[in-house]
């Protein structure tokens, strides 16, 4: 009976080395199908499939996105992410730059502040500033110039600042700072000081300042932008275009 109990312990370690043994080789190959996905960004398509091809992956190229960091024809972003361990064979998604998108400005002379105003936007442009001067002959409130200039071309994004003819007997001011103002208080000073609101927008309420958190009641829309800006020379009837939060 003592002999067949040496027997089966034996027995028993043998099973139990041979199953280490078995988990053993299993885990080392299935690590050795693992593999750590690269860093893929700002490549181009070709060294990207390289790099993957170096660690046993596929590249599957996706959609195409405009872009002002990114120069066109390279990498964008990729799913997954730089750094996750994927089995080899594994397919990856990169979307490619298309570079910053392209805009033709528009051509806004001879029009007004609202009416170009309205042009702008829809082109996805952004209105910079507005400045005025007294142009013998031309009509009040035109635009008679603009920067970038029209038909400009390979501008990505711009800013469109505007020249607004002023009559001579136009009475003109300073415009003063209203940043941080609430809106009802910069509209009661845009009035009492003889001008209009030419427009208000708004915008997502960026973190509270000093300056706003002491003066401006919680909960109030407070401007974070005007046109014309501050310090600029304004006149008698002129609009002002207001950007508060939200």
């Amino acid at each position: 009976m003592r002999l067949f109990f040496r027997y089966l312990v034996r027995v028993l370690v043998l099973v139990v080395v041979f199953m280490a043994s078995v988990l053993t080789a299993m885990r080392f190959a299935i690590h050795g199908r693992q593999t750590t996905i690269p860093k893929l960004v700002g490549m181009t398509s070709g060294q990207a499939e390289r790099a993957l091809a170096d660690h046993g992956l596929v590249l599957e190229e996706g959609d195409r996105f405009f872009s002002s960091d990114v120069p066109p024809g390279r990498v964008i972003s990729q799913v997954p992410a730089p750094g996750m361990q994927v089995r080899r064979g594994w397919h990856l998604r990169v979307a490619e730059s298309m570079g910053p998108q392209r805009v033709v400005i528009p051509d806004l002379l001879g029009g007004s502040e609202r009416a170009a105003e309205i042009n702008i936007r829809r082109r996805g442009l952004e209105l910079g500033s507005i400045a005025t001067a007294t142009i013998p002959g031309a009509p009040t409130d035109q635009i008679v110039a603009q920067s970038p200039p029209a038909k400009a071309v390979n501008v990505s994004a711009p800013k469109i600042s505007v020249l607004l003819a002023a009559p001579e007997d136009r009475n003109s001011f300073v415009m003063p700072d209203l940043i941080g103002r609430g809106e009802d208080d910069a509209v009661n000073e845009i009035v009492g000081a003889g001008l209009r609101v030419a427009g208000i927008s708004s915008q997502a309420a960026p973190a509270p300042t000093t300056n706003t958190a002491d003066s401006v009641p919680s909960g109030t829309r407070t401007v974070v932008k005007t046109s014309p800006a501050a310090g600029q020379r304004v006149y008698e009837g002129q609009g002002i275009g207001l950007q508060v939060t939200q």
